[in-house]
Order: structure tokens, then C-alpha cells, then sequence
């Protein structure tokens, strides 16, 4: 960073920074030494700062605050992480080298070279401790978590916080490379206090997929708590599968180019051309390993298949439907049913008696064993167990095509992904070869809009369906089904009284994600227009009066994750940002590196603080509610007009 003649921080192309302006200071408890020692609070939430005059260990046991700097008894800090269980985020990677660094030299200096280390270098911590003359102690099993892992997906401490909506988003208030004034510390020190509180919420929010890894830790003796789900199926699965093998497997090394054929199941079969012919192609196809261990989409799965009035393209992630701006209502005519195969993935393994080259057939045991399993804690109502055995099964999937994972196989996953496309596709052309309406198809499921007088038929062929293939489908029915396209939708369930279950909510306008169906995996956009979508299309009231009613500021706010940081008129926000659409409000948020705008933010008022009362005279409500018409035009609710040509 470079700075002008007034002080102002020049970045990217040309633009100019006001200076740091410290945020409200919040009021905050700290512990006295007998709290430090006699607190009845089982966590230690950590997280650490280095400049090159400044070594901040920040600390927070139940709502109060510890700070060790400068000339700290080492003796203090070891006792804190040994006495309580300790919780960051990338402190695993980070945060408790450094905190060990210190334990034996607490020098700034020497710990921002031991952090330029851990955050540049491309060594392990335990490398870079050997080569800085420290040592990373090791703590009791199950005494640390680090959420990086335990939180789906990959985020930041930042973006997590923001999706739990938190009171404060703030990125660091000064480059760590700055010699930093007196009161420049004491802002960084509230910043840190600030990590802590996202900390705590992402570690609240997370309790039961907390408690879930140390009760798998104790059950299989192994320490899954920083752990993510496709990670404790790798330690777990290949640890089951090693009793029955009398060993150890080794990770498989599959070089580069090798070459699979697709190998087609017994039951498989089409009637129509079509389709006949894309099997005879994708049997030829040649799927081939990449440098990065994955398998290239060959060109002959490249492709688009009609069956009835659909289009259906295939894919390595799997099968999609084509539709856009779609709207179907349940008539005294027509009925909208929802089919999803359960467990598709795992169960395309078991009924083809696939399983991973490193691990050989006693995979399939220990697999059938832990599917067995849930089926009787999910009946007894054995939450853990059966969430617990939910992830081993689901998680194993992806670890196929992890070139680092002992349950690497390239080939199982083209058995599984192509397989599970290619048999949806014959269910779908078994119902539109009989007069069944499928509208949308999507990886593991379908949605049927049939005839009432074609019930009995849809469910003769669906049952035909089960048999043949193995599988079994779940039903479940809709009032009404709108869709932008496949991903982005609304579906009203049948016989559901509240509104926030009985509208499912896919997509761009969802508060939860596809992969763990949680807050932390989507960035919350405009949540009201759903929220007003989803009373429109449930008990019939209108969007207006669900928007102006609502007294949430979460609700109205939008979180983006900006590349390189993001202003407002020269003051800098951070690469987080947050924003609530407000009135009297001009111009743009724009990127630091171009000043080009962010999308999306005109008229956008960035809210990296969320306010303590309701702003009822700032908020645009002609913004939201014109913008939740538009996605009604976008899902069919609303049909758009036809543009006509005047010549």
C-alpha cells in the first residue's frame, strides 16, 4: 500500500482510501485472574494478531475478555490451553503455532516473521516450528476444535459471521505489516475482540455438529472435532474396513491419462432412439484422469437429450432439466408429485457391489453395516446416530474423487455419477412413454405434474421402477411449483399449516444451502422478498404487507464476498460486505482493485454494523417490493408481457 500527501491510502488503479476510522466502541467485561482460573465455562475461544510491534493473544470465556501481549507470563498461557478446550478458527494452521511461538519468544518481531511463515510459506506448522527452534505441543484428544472444518463449505471467519448475521463486520483496521501508534494497538485489540464474538457465534450456531464429532470421537477412538463431514468419513471408513482387511490401506496412485470405460448395468435399457442412441455413445466414450486427478467430461456426455416436451442435459455433477420461468398448479385435474431417490449415491454402490480399488470388497460390509445402522437409530430416534452414520455414508462420496483419499477411485465415480443420470433418464422416459408429465429433473430427483386419472398408472410404473432398478423413491406432494430454472424455485407443499415449512425454497432466494441445508453455506440476499414470496404463495397475502410489516433488519440485508476488498466513497469496507437497499442513497460499492461497481448496489447503504433499533425511515420498501415482483415474473407467477415490434 502506498499513501498520498493527505495521508490517504492509494490501492489498485489509483484509488484513494480515507483513513481508518475507528467504529463506536462497543462495551466489553474483561476476566479478572480468579475468573481466568475458577470459570465454570468449558471453552476457550482464541485468536491471535501479529505486527511487526505487536503480539496480541486475544481470548473469551462465556461473555468476558483476555488479552496477553507484550511481556506475558508464558507459564499463564500454557495453563489456559491445557486447563480449558480451546476453539478457533484456522487456529489448527495458525493461530496455535503462533500461540506456541510465544510461549517460547515473545518478541513481535521474531512472531510476525513466524506468521509471514504460516500464512506465505508452503511448509507444514509442524515444519516451519522446527525451523523457528519451537515446539507445537500437543493437546488432550478432543481438547481443541477448529471450525474451519466443522463449518460446511469453505468461508471465512468474516462471511460465516455475516451469514449469522452478526452485530459487526470488520476486516483488519490497519495492514499487518504497520508499525502501529499507541492507540493504534488499542483499536486492533477491539478488533480482536471482535474475531472472538464471530468466533463464539459460528461455535454456537454449530453445537450439534459439535456434539455429534465428540460423540463419534469417543465411539471410534479417534479425535474428529476439527474435522469436516467427507473427513471423518475418510478416518472412519477406511479404519472399519482395516479390521476386516487385517490392514491398513494405502492411499492408490492412478497416473495421469489413464483411460475408463463406462461399464453399464444389467437393468438399463431404453425404448426410445434417442435415448438408445446416447448410451450407445456414452458406453464408447473415453473418460480419462487429469493432471489434478479428476475425470474429464468427455464430449459425448457434452450433449442434450429431449424425452416428452423436456430437455435433459448430462453432466460429471449430474443430470439437469432445462425449464425457465415455469408455473404449475394442483387442479381438480392434474396433481404436482415430487419423487427423490433415497440415498442414490450410496445405494448405486451397494446395488452394484462397487467399491474403492485401495479398500477392496470388505468396504462393502463395513458400508452396508453403517447404512443398516441409521436405518435403526434414525427408528429409535437416536439423533446422533443417526446423523453421525448420515455423514460417513453421504461424505465417503466425494472422497472418490480426491486424489489424496484411500478412497480414491476415478472409476467408481463414473459408475455412480453416470450411472445415476442414466437411470433417472430411464424412469423419465418410462413415465412420458405412458402419458406422465415429468417438468423438472435434478441429480436425484423428479417432479411429475400427472392426471388424477393417471394415479394408478404413475404408481404401477413407479413400483415397476423400484424393482428393476434396486432403488426406492420418496414422495412428496405439492399444492404449487414455480421455477426460475431447475436450481431456483418455489414449491409449495400439500397440507402443510406453516409457511416456512410448507414452502421449499431452492436456490437463489433460499435462506439454507444444498449441501448441509444450513445458514452458513448461502450469503443471505434479500431474504424479505422470499419471505414475502413464500406468504403470497402459501396463504395468499400480499407481498406488500409482509414487507412493510416486517421489523428485522437481517431480513433486508444482502452479503457479498468482494475480491480484493470493497469501498463506499473512499471508506473501506473489507472483502465481507453487507448492505440494506435505504432512501436518499446514491451511488455505488466498488472494488478497490478497479473501483468498478460491485453488482447489484445502487442505492445500497453498506451496513458493516447492524443497527440496535429498526431503521423504519431509511429503508427503501419500493425497492424490495419492486424487486419481489420481479422474481415473480422470473418464476411464472406473473406472466411477462409480450414485446411487440411497431415497424
Amino acid at each position: 500500500m502506498i499513501q498520498d500527501d493527505d495521508g490517504r491510502l492509494i490501492i489498485g488503479k489509483g484509488v484513494r482510501l480515507n483513513p481508518y476510522k475507528p467504529r463506536p466502541s462497543i462495551h466489553r467485561e474483561y476476566l479478572t485472574e480468579n475468573e481466568i482460573r475458577n470459570s465454570t465455562d468449558q471453552d476457550l475461544i482464541l485468536d491471535t494478531e501479529s505486527y511487526p510491534n505487536l503480539f496480541l493473544a486475544g481470548f473469551k470465556i462465556g461473555s468476558k475478555y483476555c488479552h496477553l501481549q507484550d511481556s506475558f507470563d508464558p507459564f499463564q498461557l500454557c495453563w489456559m490451553l491445557m486447563s480449558y478446550r480451546s476453539v478457533g478458527f484456522n487456529s489448527i494452521n495458525y493461530d496455535l503455532p503462533m500461540l506456541w511461538a510465544s510461549y517460547v519468544n515473545r518478541d513481535p518481531a521474531f512472531l510476525k516473521e513466524v506468521s509471514d511463515a504460516l500464512i506465505f510459506g508452503n511448509e507444514r506448522p509442524e515444519e516451519i516450528a522446527k525451523k523457528f527452534n519451537f515446539k507445537i505441543y500437543p493437546l488432550q484428544p478432543r481438547q481443541h476444535i477448529d471450525l474451519i472444518n466443522v463449518c460446511p463449505l469453505k468461508g471465512s471467519l468474516k462471511l460465516y459471521g455475516a451469514r449469522l448475521h452478526a452485530p459487526r463486520i470488520q476486516e483488519l483496521p490497519y495492514p499487518d505489516t504497520k508499525y502501529l501508534e499507541e492507540d493504534e494497538k488499542q483499536i486492533v485489540t477491539q478488533y480482536n475482540c471482535n474475531d472472538l464474538d464471530l468466533t463464539q457465534i459460528i461455535k454456537d450456531f454449530c453445537k450439534e455438529r459439535i456434539a455429534l464429532r465428540e460423540a463419534l470421537s469417543i465411539e471410534y477412538s479417534e479425535d474428529l472435532m476439527s474435522k469436516s463431514d467427507a473427513q471423518m468419513a475418510e478416518v472412519v471408513i477406511p479404519k472399519e474396513v482395516a479390521k476386516l482387511n487385517k490392514r491398513y490401506s494405502k492411499r492408490p496412485t492412478i497416473e495421469a491419462g489413464t483411460v475408463y470405460k463406462y461399464s453399464c448395468p444389467h437393468y438399463l435399457q431404453y425404448y426410445t432412439p434417442s435415448l438408445q442412441n446416447l448410451l450407445t455413445k456414452v458406453k464408447r466414450a473415453n473418460f480419462i484422469v487429469q493432471a489434478n486427478g479428476k475425470i474429464a467430461l468427455p464430449d459425448e456426455l457434452k450433449t442434450a437429450v429431449k424425452v416428452g416436451n423436456g430437455i435433459y442435459r448430462l453432466g460429471i455433477g449430474g443430470l439437469h432439466s432445462s425449464e425457465e420461468c415455469v408455473g404449475y398448479i394442483t387442479n381438480n385435474e392434474y396433481k404436482l408429485i415430487d419423487r427423490d431417490m433415497v440415498s442414490y449415491y450410496p445405494n448405486i454402490l451397494i446395488n452394484l457391489g462397487l467399491y474403492p480399488v485401495a479398500l477392496g470388497p470388505n468396504f462393502l460390509i463395513v458400508f452396508k453395516g453403517f447404512k443398516a445402522e441409521r436405518v435403526v437409530a434414525k427408528r429409535n430416534k437416536n439423533f446422533t446416530k443417526d446423523k453421525g452414520l448420515k455423514i460417513f455414508i453421504n461424505g465417503m462420496s466425494g472422497k472418490l474423487s480426491n486424489v489424496w483419499s484411500k478412497m480414491y477411485s476415478p472409476d467408481l465415480t463414473i459408475q455412480m455419477t453416470v450411472t445415476g443420470q442414466l437411470t433417472l433418464l430411464m424412469l423419465i422416459e418410462m413415465l412420458e412413454c405412458n402419458g406422465i408429465q415429468v417438468i423438472s429433473a435434478n441429480t436425484d430427483g423428479i417432479v411429475i405434474y400427472c392426471k388424477r386419472e393417471d394415479e394408478e398408472k404413475l404408481a404401477y410404473w413407479i413400483k415397476y421402477f423400484e424393482s428393476l432398478t434396486g432403488f426406492e423413491t420418496e414422495e412428496t406432494l405439492y399444492r404449487s411449483y414455480y421455477a426460475r430454472d431447475v436450481n431456483n424455485y418455489f414449491a409449495v407443499k400439500e397440507n402443510v399449516v406453516k409457511i416456512d415449512e410448507g414452502v421449499k425454497v431452492k436456490g437463489a432466494w433460499s435462506e439454507v444451502g444444498s449441501q448441509s441445508g444450513t445458514k452458513l453455506d448461502n450469503n443471505p440476499i434479500n431474504l424479505i422478498c422470499s419471505d414475502a414470496i413464500k406468504a403470497l404463495l402459501h396463504s395468499g397475502i400480499p407481498i406488500e404487507e409482509t414487507i412493510l410489516k416486517c421489523k428485522d433488519i437481517t431480513r433486508f440485508v444482502a452479503v457479498r464476498n468482494v475480491k480484493g476488498g470493497a469501498h463506499k466513497s473512499g471508506e473501506y469496507l473489507g472483502k465481507v460486505i453487507r448492505w440494506v437497499y435505504c432512501k436518499n442513497t446514491y451511488g455505488t460499492i466498488n472494488y478497490i482493485t478497479t473501483n468498478n461497481k460491485v453488482a447489484d448496489t445502487e442505492g445500497a447503504k453498506p451496513f458493516q454494523d447492524l443497527p440496535d433499533t429498526f431503521p423504519f425511515d431509511e429503508i427503501d420498501y419500493d425497492w424490495y417490493i419492486n424487486k419481489t415482483r420481479e422474481i415473480l415474473y422470473d418464476i411464472g407467477y406473473y406472466k411477462k408481457p409480450v414485446q411487440m415490434d411497431f415497424f
